[in-house]
């Protein structure tokens, strides 16, 4: 347990520490060096800013990250041997670990010797993934990257340490035609944030997403409060605060610190998230294949549990140790402990829900996102255990546990089983597979809320059920909202657009048989073909930032593109271009950048057009619009998520008057 709270401990110093923007502390230089007729040295050094430590290369399980190198490609040399250190390494017993933990301070040099089968030409590249800790805080875990090689003119050294400009771009500029049909060197990626500030872009993307992210997480739990997990606790609340004697002024500053604990539980969560992976990569992680395939076997696996094939809890000596501490322990600790003991008998049942809020706060694309979500999460969990521990004779006016709570259960369990087909949908789109089509994911949804109706109607009869005397008024009314539900998403087998559902359901571009032809298409998905075409048209470009996995970009290509106006504007008076950022299709040569001062590759092609979106326009989350000329500067402020159809149609009108007054 020590270990556990040590590793979160040491965790919740890197999400500090990412958001304070620490200053790089471990400043790392290579060399290659002959120690042999065909051996060869490598010696990668590090200088360390005093009061830092970095980590050695051997670090029990269960600790923090170690130090280690990685050899992506090796061409003409094998490597003989691992890789390892003659500088001084201490060691040291760590408290909070419960273990002896190894680091370097100061300086440390590391080598790896090599053995060379071609010296006329071989070449080595590869990186170092590294974490340090100072008293304070702690970098998350950070890679160096390097690279050799050896051709006849002798050996080259590529290090980090570049003298290209801060956010330079390296092997992604093309030149456009203009409508003249003569070439003119137009540089399409260099930045125009300032540019758009100046026509009022003030950054609506992140203050939408902040509190959209927050309702998500509020509804969020107050759904999990009606689950069978949380609903327990609620007893085991009263009776742990009817054990304390206390004034009232006392019940109401326990109460208050109680509903405290939990949110500060929550919101530690969300802060380790956003510290250690970061906005950008949690937005890679949200359309991850092996990610959302991992998502989608959990909720499968929690929805069958929850209709009844087997009970699927945390193992009770956790909970159990965590309660007798509470009851062990006094004042301000033992309230945390009750906090914590809250948290974590409920996760088997909130952790679905946790799970998809972080996804969809991370598809959003704000920084403090996932901790935004927790926070409401968060409070709307709070709040009733605070008033219970605040006043426990409500326990007696609460229902009952019994049938009711096992039918809750199985209605979650659709729910679930539904929204884990949304994680399979997401790396089918990011990937291309085509298993999981708009039509084959409508026909998926319409049989489970189909089931449900008959469930609800007693129709349909699952392991723990009891059978009811009578129907009750609201298990009937809910049948008929699902009924309706599948009977509404039916159309859409033929193409219609569905627009409360367009955030879940795969694009129609996926569909195979479609009757709607309102929709709109993006003419390019490549930025330099597209912006090429305008230039030779004399046409603005509207650039769409989409994302497969992105709720939002769906709502708004169904509910505000198809407006005629909107339509005829895109298709007739712009060059519509779509990147797809979270697109995993690899590019044909991985491009290095160097963004705010450090080197990055670029491997698919969306990493290229999120690397555009963040250096050219400032901007990380989705949908993004942005209107340009076909040098690539902005005719208009950018556009975020926003469904008022007449607002989108001034922003295109205004971007089309700027850009004929420039022609003038």
């Amino acid at each position: 347990m020590k270990k556990i709270f040590g590793l979160f401990f040491i965790l919740f110093l890197s999400c500090v520490s990412a958001l304070a923007q620490i200053a790089e502390p471990f400043h790392w230089k290579t060399k290659i060096s002959d120690t042999g007729k065909k051996q060869k040295e490598i010696v990668l050094s590090v200088e360390i800013d005093p009061g830092w430590h970095l980590y050695g290369l051997d670090i029990p399980e269960g600790g923090p990250l170690a130090t280690s190198f990685v050899f992506e490609k090796l061409k003409g040399v094998r490597l003989d041997g691992k890789v390892f250190s003659d500088s001084k390494l201490i060691t040291h017993y760590d408290n909070l670990f419960s273990m002896n933990l190894s680091w370097y301070e100061n300086s440390a040099r590391f080598k790896q010797k090599l053995v060379v089968t071609d010296p006329d030409g071989f070449s080595i590249s590869g990186y170092v993934k590294y974490m340090g800790c100072n008293d304070e805080s702690c970098l998350p875990p950070t890679e160096y990257p390097f690279s050799f090689s050896q051709k006849a003119s002798g050996a080259k050294v590529v290090q980090n340490e570049t003298t290209e400009p801060a956010d330079s771009t390296i092997g992604l500029f093309k030149p456009v035609v203009t409508a003249a049909a003569t070439t003119e060197t137009v540089d399409l990626w260099r930045p125009v944030v300032d540019k758009l500030h100046a026509y009022g872009n003030k950054g609506i993307t992140s203050d939408t997403s902040v509190w959209l992210i927050f309702l998500y997480g509020f509804l969020g739990g107050l759904l999990a409060l009606m689950t069978p997990c949380v609903w327990p606790m609620i007893p085991l609340t009263v009776s742990f605060f009817l054990k304390r004697s206390q004034s009232r002024r006392k019940a109401i500053a326990h109460a208050f610190i109680y509903g405290l604990a939990i949110i500060v539980i929550y919101l530690a969560l969300g802060l380790l998230i956003t510290g250690f992976f970061g906005a950008s990569a949690l937005n890679d992680l949200s359309t991850n294949a092996v990610f959302n395939l991992l998502f989608f076997g959990l909720l499968v696996l929690f929805a069958v549990s929850f209709f009844g094939a087997f009970e699927l809890v945390l193992p009770s000596s956790w909970s159990t140790r965590l309660d007798n501490k509470a009851d062990q322990t006094s004042g301000l600790i033992s309230i945390f402990f009750m906090a914590f003991t809250l948290s974590l008998v409920s996760f088997s049942c909130t952790g679905p829900i946790i799970g998809t809020l972080l996804v969809q706060a991370a598809t959003m694309g704000n920084l403090f996102g996932p901790a935004v979500g927790m926070f409401g999460f968060a409070f709307a969990l709070a709040i009733p255990f605070a008033l219970f521990a605040l006043f426990p004779s409500w326990l007696h006016q609460m229902p009952k546990s019994g049938s009711w709570l096992n039918v809750v259960k199985v209605v979650l369990g659709f729910l679930e089983l539904a929204l884990a087909f949304k994680f399979f949908s997401v790396a089918d789109l990011a990937y291309g597979w085509h298993l999981l089509d708009r039509e084959v994911f409508l026909v998926i949804w319409i049989v489970i809320f189909a089931l449900l109706g008959f469930y609800l109607l007693g129709k349909l009869k699952l392991p723990h059920d009891s059978d009811p005397d009578h129907i009750s008024v609201p298990r009937l009314l809910i049948a008929i909202l699902s009924f309706s539900f599948a009977l509404y998403m039916v159309p859409g087998l033929w193409g219609a657009p569905l627009k409360s559902i367009s955030a879940f359901a795969p694009p129609l571009s996926t569909q195979d048989f479609n009757l709607y032809k309102n929709e709109v298409h993006a003419k390019f998905d490549d930025y330099e073909a597209g912006m090429a075409y305008a230039a030779k048209n004399n046409k603005p470009v509207m650039i769409d930032f989409s994302g497969f996995g992105c709720v939002n970009c769906r709502k708004m290509e169904a509910s505000v593109w198809i407006d005629p106006k909107v339509k005829q504007l895109l298709e007739n008076d712009y060059v519509l271009i779509t990147l797809f950022v979270d697109d995993k299709t690899p590019l044909p040569e991985v491009i290095t950048v160097n963004e705010s001062g450090k080197t990055r590759k670029l491997r698919t092609i969306g990493d290229k057009w999120s690397y555009l979106q963040r250096v050219k326009f400032g901007a990380n989350a989705q949908p993004f619009y942005v209107l340009l000329n076909a040098k690539g500067e902005p005719v208009g402020p950018s556009y975020a998520y926003d469904e008022n159809v007449d607002q989108f149609v001034r922003f295109l009108e205004n971007g089309l008057s700027e850009f004929r007054k420039a022609q003038k």
